[in-house]
């Protein structure tokens, strides 16, 4: 039921609650490991599994590349704070997400090395971060149509 000046808006279900928590957890990690990336130096990169050569191809990313990833990431970090909010601009959030990440993608596997050079366990990482992205842009489409987001 779509919610209308005579009717009155549908309150979340108990899944919107739980969606909403794992995307701040899911958005909240995504927005330390940005942070940590770019203050945490080489130490936090290795932390985080990096190679030297990997390290090194995270140093010569163009800015362009390093703005896609940051809108990626904040995006989801606004999407997840409107879709608390019950705000239908998470859908628009989470779109833009999407947008960041697949603008990161077209450098690192069409423009760089990038693919050869994390190899499967990068493939692997962007699939998942790819459809957690897809889930929570469907999900918050779902919610505003179903008249939870206003």
């Amino acid at each position: 039921m779509t919610a209308t000046a005579d009717t009155p808006r549908a309150g979340p279900a108990w899944h919107f609650w739980l969606v909403s928590l794992i995307a701040l957890l899911w958005n909240g990690y995504g927005c330390y490991d940005y942070v940590m990336s770019m203050t945490g130096g080489d130490a936090y990169l290795r932390s985080a599994g990096m190679t030297d050569g990997q390290i090194a191809y995270f140093h010569g990313m163009p800015a362009w590349m390093v703005c896609a990833w940051a809108i990626g990431v904040w995006a989801s970090a606004a999407g997840t704070l409107l879709l608390l909010a019950r705000s239908k601009w998470a859908v628009h959030a989470f779109a833009l997400s999407l947008l960041g990440f697949l603008a990161s993608q077209v450098y690192t596997h069409l423009l760089s090395d990038g693919g050869k050079l994390f190899g499967t366990q990068g493939m692997i990482m962007n699939g998942v971060i790819l459809a957690g992205i897809v889930f929570f842009l469907w999900y918050a489409s779902r919610m505003a149509k179903q008249g939870v987001l206003r």
